[in-house]
């Protein structure tokens, strides 16, 4: 496991855009997840408000199906032994792959190896995620999207 530095050079940032309505955001934000633990990094979940953490939280027991991601929300005194937390922008802590669920981008994002946007469906979520794409653009880093179709 690497974390990063504020001296890193760079990080990847990803823009997931979801293709339709029935794509949920917080279940693609649990594959992610997955997919990073799988890989052995260490994730942080950045929600808009410690209620969406505890949402997250709850399905997370049990998305993605028939799999179990070990994960705490950051106001649980284990927190920092799991290796996947849940929280808003204001406790993001060092980690390697931040899934960023909430409408402003992630403040000092060369802090990080990567940063995962999920774009909903919802044409107002899609207006945030391009001010975010420009607040990112504007730190120096071209982010990549990916189309996700159901």
């Amino acid at each position: 496991m690497s974390t990063k530095s504020a001296t890193t050079e760079s990080c990847q940032i990803d823009f997931y855009l979801l293709g339709g309505p029935a794509i949920d955001a917080e279940q693609f934000a649990c594959r992610l997840a997955m997919m990073a633990w799988e890989q052995r990094q260490k994730i942080f979940i950045v929600t808009a408000s410690d209620r969406k953490a505890g949402d997250l939280d709850a399905l997370l027991w049990h998305h993605p199906q028939g799999r179990f991601l070990p994960h705490a929300t950051s106001d649980d005194p284990h927190s920092g032994l799991a290796p996947v937390n849940i929280g808003t922008v204001s406790v993001l802590s060092p980690t390697d792959v931040v899934i960023n669920l909430c409408d402003v981008a992630i403040p000092h994002p060369k802090q990080f190896e990567r940063i995962l946007e999920i774009v909903p469906h919802a044409e107002d979520k899609r207006e945030k995620s391009r001010e975010k794409y420009r607040s990112y653009r504007n730190h120096g880093i071209t982010p990549r999207t990916h189309e996700i179709s159901a």
